[in-house]
């Protein structure tokens, strides 16, 4: 049976005086869960067990946008802090999780503007989404081997977080994990886990390397979106699917090995990798999304495999270093401007018969010193 009480606890504030505060709280069969208070703390000490009733727990929004908070203790019982409980406690600095926590919920300490690091406890199983998101302060943060899930937008826009070890033990890390990380410059991947979001590392400026292990099968949305730094990336085999835009704005990367087994590359999926000197298609793929080279200069020679039967709209534009294209045999349709300003394009290759362009006066736009070959009894 729920009860809804107040109760006075002890807050531990700043001055030397120990002050009175009103709680308020539900009770679930003799447990008990901090729903919210009375008062201004700064320093706030939630103890384990009160009037012969161990606290449990501290409830959804229970200490949300409290600015006067800067540091809190929470007393051994507590197995689970909700959803936003402590968000927008933009002075705290200080947090001491107890040993008998195993969940953090969604948002609960997201925007804690000035929390510099985190230790999580060793029974913790699960951390919610965007738990610590926003915490632009947080340098370091220690995750044990319990915690098998970590949620949506993680450590979104933690912008002083220089390096993050998440153990083989997680399963599960949401997209956006690293979303905004710019200080980011280290991160080693779990062994066991099966994707890399999208987002994941998006806008991490000064990450180098990265090491994708070979349980991960797929690569998500804007997954290395605007990573700077990252001047080379090994993809296994085990990678079947890369999503739309991964590796958009990688302007340091050189080189890129897309595994067999990749059917598809994605709309803008290497968009303005300006160093990129070199790709490997695998025979594997399908097709070429639009705009997927776009801005590549530095790119001087693409192979098509015969098992492509599209090239996108832009795949290739401004590519003004190309200067041969093979195009396989099961290419039956280019896009608009799909070689467009390829500049130095002096050889197209066609293994098979002459594709539809979808405009036949854009399609090699600007490539004025190009000769198109193809086969004897090709049309």
């Amino acid at each position: 049976m729920k009860t809804m009480k107040r109760l006075s606890l002890l807050l531990l504030l700043a001055l030397p005086a120990v002050v009175n505060a009103q709680f308020t709280f539900t009770t679930n069969n003799g447990a008990i869960t901090i729903t919210g208070y009375s008062g201004s703390p700064t320093n706030l000490n939630i103890p384990g067990a009160t009037n012969g009733y161990p606290v449990t727990g501290i409830g959804s929004s229970a200490f949300g946008n409290t600015t006067s908070l800067t540091s809190v203790t929470i007393g051994n019982n507590v197995t689970s802090i909700g959803n936003q409980a402590f968000i927008g406690c933009t002075s705290l600095t200080n947090v001491s999780l107890p040993n008998t926590l195993t969940n953090l919920g969604d948002y609960a300490f997201n925007y804690c503007l000035s929390l510099a690091s985190v230790t999580i406890p060793t029974n913790t199983t699960s951390i919610g989404n965007g738990t610590f998101g926003q915490c632009s302060s947080l340098t370091s943060i220690t995750i044990p081997s319990s915690v098998t899930s970590i949620g949506s937008g993680q450590f979104l826009f933690c912008s002083s977080l220089t390096n993050a070890t998440i153990p083989n033990s997680v399963t599960n890390l949401g997209g956006g994990a690293f979303n905004g990380c710019t200080s980011l410059t280290s991160f080693t991947i779990p062994n066991n886990l099966p994707n890399i979001g999208s987002g994941m590392f998006q806008n991490c400026y000064k990450l180098s390397p990265i090491v994708i292990p070979n349980s991960v099968t797929s690569i998500g949305y804007s997954a290395f979106y605007n990573c700077y730094s990252l001047t080379n990336i090994l993809i296994p085999n085990s990678v079947t699917s890369i999503d739309d835009q991964a590796f958009d704005g990688c302007t340091n990367l050189t080189s890129i090995t897309i595994p067999n087994g990749v059917t598809n590359i994605g709309q803008s999926e290497f968009f303005f990798c300006k160093n990129l000197t070199s790709v490997t298609i695998p025979n594997s793929v399908t097709s070429i999304g639009p705009s997927a080279f776009f801005d590549c200069y530095a790119l001087a020679k693409v192979m098509i495999p015969n098992r492509v039967t599209r090239i996108g709209a832009n795949a290739f534009v401004y590519c003004t270093k190309l200067n041969s294209v093979i195009i396989g045999s099961s290419v039956t349709n280019i896009g608009d401007s799909a070689f467009f300003y390829c500049t130095n394009l002096t050889g197209i290759y066609f293994r098979g018969n002459a594709p539809t362009p979808a405009n036949d006066t854009s399609v090699f736009s600007y490539d004025t010193n190009a000769t198109v070959y193809y086969l004897p009894g090709t049309t």
